[in-house]
Order: C-alpha cells, then structure tokens, then sequence
C-alpha cells in the first residue's frame, strides 16, 4: 500500500513592504534596505524582486525594544518621562481640515490644544474620555495670584505660550 506524499502547511502570514516596515520598527527606510541586504532581518524577494517582510519579522525586532504583544508595546509607546502631565476629562473635539482642536478639562480649568487631525483619529478622540495633557514648554512663567472679593487679580503676568482659559480679570 502506497503511502501518500506529505503536503506541507505553510503558514500565511502578513507581508510587509520595506517602508510599512520601517514605519512600523520607527527606523528609516535606509536602515531596513540595510538590514535586508546584510541578512539582519528576512525578507522574502516577489516575482518582480521587491523585498516583502514577514509580519513575524517585524514582531521578532518590537520584542526587542518595545514589548511581546502590541498591546504592551503600546503601553510602553504611552509611558512618557515628563512628570507635567495633566489628567482630565475631553469637553470636545473640532476637526477642520488637517487641525483638530482638543478642549481638556482639568478641575476647574481649561486646556485647549492644537493637533493634527490624523492624531486625533487615530487616538479616536471623543467628549467624555479620559486624557491627558503633556506640557511641553521651554519656559514656565508664575503669576502670583490675590484674591480680590469674589474674582481674581492677577499681580504679575507672564507670557505663557498656548491658550489659556482663566477667569477674566475683575
């Protein structure tokens, strides 16, 4: 009796090209050309002789640098040094074009930043979530503040750059 030939399963996975590569590892197209060429990371060659590189590939190199699955590689892509980080609720989001403009409250006072649309997208901003404001600033100027009956007065004034949401003066 005649044994049957085995077949061979091969797995199917993702190809990436040489750039959604790169992108993805955060490294220039050069580098991976590089890495292609010298045998650092496989790639696969088409009929037409582009390099295609396995998803599993990519993964084999975020595990090195950032984390074993993607969600904790995104953890770690969340995880910043600056301790000016400000948590508060979204009032709004406004898309127009390339911009969106975030709206942050945080106690009783409001933060409004400029972002690129696609930013937004991709964090799927929306009112009512949870975020948090990074500042990032090169100076940071005090006022001291008096109170005045019921409003604010301000005694010295900064240049603060951004757009702030204070209290009008009385």
């Amino acid at each position: 009796m005649a044994q049957k030939p085995e077949t061979k399963r091969v797995k199917t996975e993702q190809l990436l090209t040489p750039r959604e590569a790169a992108l993805e590892l955060r490294i220039s197209f050069p580098t991976i050309k590089q890495w292609i060429y010298s045998g650092k990371i496989k790639s696969v060659q088409t009929a037409g002789g582009h390099h295609r590189i396995p998803q599993s590939e990519v993964d084999r190199f975020l595990f090195r640098t950032r984390g074993r699955t993607e969600p904790q590689r995104d953890d770690i892509l969340r995880r910043v040094s600056g301790r000016n980080q400000l948590v508060g609720r979204i009032e709004e989001v406004r898309t127009s074009g390339l911009m969106a403009e975030v709206k942050l409250s945080i106690g009783n006072q409001r933060i409004t930043a400029i972002i690129t649309a696609s930013s937004a997208r991709e964090m799927q901003l929306k009112a009512g979530q949870t975020a948090a404001a990074l500042i990032k600033a090169t100076e940071v100027m005090i006022l001291r503040v008096a109170r005045k009956q019921e409003g604010l007065l301000l005694r010295h004034a900064g240049i603060v750059t951004g757009r702030s949401h204070l209290p009008p003066l009385p």
